[in-house]
Formats: C-alpha cells, sequence, structure tokens
C-alpha cells in the first residue's frame, strides 16, 4: 500500500501548487483543473451519524486495532476523474486529524483540497446501500457517486 500511497500523493502533488505556509492551495493555470483555494474549514470532514454507526459496526466485526484511523483520500481513476477512498489505516506525523461523529477520521494534507466539507452518509434503505459521499468541491460526479472532477 506504500507504493500506491506515494505515487497518489505524486500525482496529486503534481496537480496542485501548495503555498508555503500551507493554508491555500490551487490548480490555477493548470489546464483541465478549475482554481480550487481557500482556507479549510473548521470541520471539513462530516460523518452522518448513519455512516459513524456503519464505521462502528465494521471496525468492531472486523476486530481491528484500535490504532486504525477511518482514512479519508482521494485517488486519480473513476469515471470523473478522482475517486474517493474510505479504510482503516495507521496515522502517520504527516496526516491531518478531524473529529466527526466522535469518531477520529485522519487526511493527508494534499488530499484536504479535494475533501474539504464533504460529507459522507450511509443510507441503507431499499434504492440505496453504502457509503456516499456530498462533495462541495465537487463540478461533477459519476452516477455511482464514488468518482468526482473538480
Amino acid at each position: 500500500m506504500a507504493l500506491e500511497d506515494d505515487n497518489l500523493d505524486d500525482v496529486i502533488s503534481s496537480l496542485i501548487d501548495e503555498d508555503p505556509d500551507g493554508d491555500q492551495q490551487s490548480h490555477e493555470g493548470l489546464p483541465g483543473f478549475p482554481e480550487v483555494s481557500g482556507e479549510v474549514s473548521e470541520h471539513p470532514i462530516q460523518l452522518t451519524e448513519r455512516a459513524a454507526r456503519q464505521i462502528n459496526k465494521i471496525q468492531s466485526d472486523e476486530d481491528l486495532d484500535e490504532e486504525l484511523y477511518l482514512r479519508v483520500a482521494v485517488e486519480g481513476g473513476g469515471c470523473s476523474g478522482l475517486s474517493y477512498k474510505l479504510g482503516f489505516d495507521v496515522r502517520t506525523d504527516e496526516d491531518n486529524v478531524y473529529e466527526s461523529q466522535g469518531m477520529e477520521v485522519i487526511v493527508n494534507p494534499k488530499h484536504i483540497i479535494y475533501l474539504n466539507g464533504i460529507q459522507i452518509d450511509y443510507p441503507d434503505g431499499l434504492d440505496a446501500r453504502g457509503f456516499t459521499f456530498e462533495n462541495p468541491n465537487a463540478s461533477e460526479a459519476c452516477g455511482c457517486g464514488s468518482s468526482f472532477a473538480v
């Protein structure tokens, strides 16, 4: 997984320009990417109650180590250009930690530009089941909701 993460970080790093202070990031001047910049909101990652319940259930059912955190990330690929990644991972010194619904969520700072303000839900009705992502940064999304473009 480390090789995949390194490749993902390289791809994302090549797509963004970082302010030396890390406060603002932008795609300005890159073809195919609109400008995405601004401050990270106070609560950039929001889990709904249903999503938090399902994440706790998975963690309990799988008897996962308590040192693992919920990681939210993006990777290149999917119908619309970027795909969401959601899973349990070890926290690194580089990660930012956010709290939502009593859970600590880790995000690599290079990914927050794409995730800032995202709401993760887990509908479990007849017409929808599984994690969904409502991302205010997405200019378009695929039909299944697992990939997006900015």
